[in-house]
């Protein structure tokens, strides 16, 4: 707009007069699309839960699936190195054809700590995850200590259908409703987070080590780590609405 006046105004300027107004570049983030049905749904999910209090969260049992890649494409690491010492193995990320392949996890935790971990050899069919549940569900129950009030939280993934419905019913679980495409309300999704985090910097070789180290892992996660992540659940319905149903920073 400047040009068309013939005014003049080089970059240094411009970057002055945004960092003044206390503006400065970053890399976009990456979020989910929202459509409108879907702004709805998170709007509707904020508004009749957020007045639930500390106790009902601390008593959700959060279950999610992941997956986890050998030499996943976005791994960084930052070394201290010497001039000329930069393809020392030591100093580099090793990266294999089609990133060495991936594992598939089922997990779940509370604010009391962590559930089960299980690994998913096959396709994630509904027979699947019932045969999930029926394995790991009352271990996990007890384990955590939840409350006779517990719900039970699950995405609403096609395979958490029919046949998974029925068996939550007939063995009468309270299931949290939960609309579509909502990863960042899910706490679970900053404990993958955490978990692959950890597992990358023991730089596992190959499928059987990182499935292992997964576990381990799994296992080191403190209570007090799993615990914050619920106590601060409640802060998510207040940026969704704040953001009108848009990405929230979770």
């Amino acid at each position: 707009m400047l040009e068309e006046t013939g005014t003049k105004v080089s970059i240094s300027t411009v970057k002055q007069v945004l960092y003044r107004h206390n503006l400065k570049g970053h890399s976009a983030r990456k979020k989910p699309l929202l459509l409108n049905c879907l702004k709805k749904a998170r709007l509707l999910f904020a508004t009749a839960h957020g007045d639930q209090d500390c106790t009902f969260w601390r008593n959700v049992l959060w279950s999610d699936e992941t997956k986890i890649e050998l030499f996943g494409h976005n791994d960084h690491r930052y070394v201290w190195r010497k001039m000329g010492e930069a393809c020392r193995p030591k100093n580099t990320i090793p990266t294999v054809k089609n990133r060495g392949g991936s594992i598939m996890l089922w997990g779940c935790f509370a604010a009391g700590g962590t559930g089960a971990l299980h690994k998913i050899d096959d396709i994630m069919r509904e027979e699947n995850y019932v045969d999930i549940l029926k394995q790991h569900f009352k271990t996990s129950v007890g384990k955590l200590k939840l409350g006779c009030k517990w719900v039970f939280q699950m995405d609403n993934d096609l395979k958490h259908t029919s046949k998974v419905a029925k068996w939550l019913k007939d063995n009468k679980v309270r299931v949290l409703e939960w609309p579509s495409e909502i990863p960042d309300l899910n706490p679970i999704e900053h404990f993958w987070a955490e978990q692959k985090m950890r597992v990358r910097a023991r730089r596992p070789i190959n499928l059987t080590q990182l499935h292992q180290l997964c576990q381990e892992e799994w296992a080191k996660i403190h209570s007090f780590y799993c615990g914050k992540l619920v106590e601060g659940y409640p802060k998510r319905f207040t940026q969704v609405k704040q953001f009108k149903s848009n990405a929230t920073k979770y």
